[in-house]
């Protein structure tokens, strides 16, 4: 079973994550499948929007947590996983071709952080958004802390990411997280109604306003995205001497 399909609707790729049963969890396997498939739709000339979305129950809920404690201690597997979801994110920024994601259900951590790298966001109103790295001690370091507080604001993506709190659709649209909120059964046809709108435009003047628009509200983006690293790195340092000195504690008792 293909971990990401696809599927076109006239000049519209849609690509969808399709591990359900683990509610879309991104490990390696589906992020590398997420990054080739936004490869090859970045590079269509056929394919002028692009509209990433979840199957199954919700959009993603986020990092694959069973496969990332696996190779916790390991930052040689750490840093090319983190690779792989900035890759997808970055891709979804860069191509010059209008990205839509649609969010349904669950959409935090990592899944959040791709989902910040799309252009649009539209969400049902059941949708739960939130980025809660801080509660176990890290941050978002998949672009989520260099790309929130363009799209809300300092003060409020400040608040997001040091409360670790998880908000619904209709606070994410109130504080311009997402463009628009729909009924659970009526998101996708929201969906089209919003790619109508791209599409009926120069499908190359509205890739290239993107481009210039991103490079304005980000003009520091590489710089950040690589504090992210050095942050996140002392961060899990910091959890692993936590851990160890809870371990000398019990041993001691």
């Amino acid at each position: 079973m293909s971990l990401v399909i696809t599927e076109d609707r006239g000049h519209v790729r849609h690509v969808i994550l399709n591990r359900p049963e683990k509610r879309n969890a991104m490990s390696q396997d589906l992020l590398r499948s997420l990054r080739d498939a936004l490869q090859a739709a970045a590079g269509e000339e056929a394919v002028h929007c692009v509209v990433l979305r979840g199957g199954g129950p919700v959009f993603s809920a986020g990092v694959d947590l069973g496969e990332l404690m696996s190779f916790a201690g390991e930052p040689a597997v750490l840093r090319p996983f983190r690779e792989l979801f900035l890759d997808c994110a970055n891709l979804c920024e860069e191509m010059v071709k209008p990205v839509v994601c649609q969010i349904h259900g669950t959409c935090v951590g990592g899944a959040l952080e791709v989902a910040l790298g799309c252009d649009l966001r539209i969400a049902s109103d059941d949708a739960q958004l939130g980025l809660p790295e801080v509660k176990f001690g890290i941050i978002p370091d998949v672009g989520g802390s260099s790309r929130l507080p363009a799209v809300i604001g300092l003060g409020r993506a400040k608040e997001l990411i040091m409360t670790g709190r998880l908000i619904d659709a209709s606070e994410a649209e109130r504080i311009g997280l997402v463009n628009r909120i729909a009924d659970p059964d009526e998101v996708e046809q929201t969906t089209q109604a919003l790619v109508d709108e791209l599409l009926a435009n120069s499908y190359w003047a509205v890739g290239r306003a993107k481009r210039v628009m991103d490079a304005s509200a980000r003009p520091a983006l590489a710089a950040t995205l690589e504090l992210e690293v050095a942050v996140q790195e002392y961060c899990v340092a910091q959890v692993r001497e936590q851990a160890r000195q809870a371990e000398m504690t019990v041993t001691v008792d």
